[in-house]
């Protein structure tokens, strides 16, 4: 390798496993090259998150970054961890910096069943990875006070709203936002993926209640289908298809699956854990940022493990599914292979989810791929399960 990959570490579990990826899939086959930031929340708060910021510029200059699970403190973390303060979600930090659009596709291995028969293919889904309450402003207020929406330019006041009068009571209050041109980004990277991948495009927001907010998504994203995606999208035999969120639910229940389910950031953060749970384990889905100047970040769709880690602390053996980190180290190798011209290095990650799918396929899964096989299944630990890829590999 030439060009590093920006290697992003993380918390509990997903941070032992992590190590234990490179260790016995990556180390022993490449030189691997990485740009290395620790993101655990004890080095995140040693720096006052300054590593958050200066992980998310590195990518921007490297172009790929491969990211662990991290924790988002709330008030029992900040008590646990001694915190200086809660910090935002690492997550949503690296997001507002790169902006951009988080694809994430359910890993599907042949002799799995998910909670759903009828969802016979994978449902892509694509989250809008900037504003909503990621990068909202909120405020405690005291009964008596004014919560109000001002907008000005250079100091001259343009409009005024009281949002609420917390005559009776107190409250808390919240102000979020989005920019057109971040919608744009948004709509053209899910009109270009649905036209790769040949599949319809699902779209919803809640216009109904939110005339102006959701509004000017779907205005956005039916204007530049009209003007830029509509006669490609015929010729490809696909259709753009919009709704209210809570009708996109309803049908995608009731779907066969196959297309890709375009999602506002906050959306697309509860729906597609969802659609990972439902299509059989959270660790068997792929997630990757990609921004609309070209960057790409890689990581895992779920979270730190908390429990599993609590456990091995004391000594116990966990199996943790480590799939999906897998995957993560695989799209960023893959992309760093095609961005370089490395072809051998785009191979070996083809390679490492074909070996860790064979595994799976041949009986041998952790815990959570165990309860949902079909046919013979051998429940391991974490170790062994990866032991058993890195010999397939081998």
């Amino acid at each position: 390798m030439t060009t590093p990959i920006v290697e992003i570490d993380g918390d509990e579990m997903t941070r032992i496993l992590w190590e234990m990826i490179k260790e016995k899939l990556l180390l022993p086959f490449i030189d691997l090259n990485t740009k290395y930031y620790d993101l655990g929340l004890k080095y995140r708060d040693e720096t006052d998150d300054k590593v958050t910021h200066d992980c998310a510029y590195a990518i921007k200059k490297y172009g790929v970054g491969v990211k662990c699970a991290t924790i988002t403190p709330n008030a029992q973390r900040v008590e646990e961890y001694s915190l200086k303060k809660m910090w935002k979600s690492p997550n949503g930090t690296i997001r507002g910096i790169l902006g951009g659009t988080v694809f994430r596709i359910p890993i599907i291995a042949k002799n799995l069943r998910g909670y759903i028969p009828s969802w016979t293919k994978p449902i892509y889904m694509a989250r809008h990875a900037y504003g909503d309450i990621y990068n909202a402003v909120e405020a405690k207020a005291d009964k008596g006070t004014i919560a109000e929406l001002v907008i000005s330019k250079q100091g001259k006041e343009i409009s005024r709203q009281v949002i609420v009068d917390f005559e009776k009571s107190g409250g808390v209050v919240r102000g979020m936002h989005n920019l057109d041109s971040s919608i744009m980004e948004f709509a053209h990277a899910c009109f270009k993926f649905a036209l790769e991948k040949k599949i319809d495009l699902w779209f919803g927001t809640k216009d109904t209640i939110s005339k102006i907010y959701h509004h000017e998504f779907k205005d956005v994203f039916r204007d530049i289908f009209d003007n830029d995606y509509k006669d490609s999208f015929e010729e490809a035999g696909i259709e753009y298809f919009y709704t209210l969120i809570d009708d996109i639910v309803a049908r995608i229940m009731r779907s066969s699956g196959g297309m890709l389910w375009a999602c506002t950031n906050y959306d697309g953060d509860v729906m597609s854990d969802m659609v990972g749970a439902a299509y059989g384990s959270m660790p068997m889905m792929t997630s990757v940022l990609v921004s609309p100047n070209g960057e790409y970040e890689f990581e895992a769709a779920h979270g730190t493990v908390t429990r599993h880690y609590y456990r091995y602390l004391k000594g116990e053996e966990t199996s943790t599914n480590p799939i999906a980190l897998i995957f993560a180290w695989t799209g960023a190798l893959n992309k760093r292979g095609q961005l370089d011209n490395i072809f051998e290095l785009s191979e070996f990650a083809v390679k490492i989810e074909k070996a860790a799918l064979e595994t799976i396929q041949e009986g041998i899964m952790t815990g959570d791929l165990a309860m949902i096989a079909q046919g013979n299944a051998k429940k391991v630990t974490s170790i062994v399960f990866l032991d058993a890829i890195a010999k397939k590999l081998r």
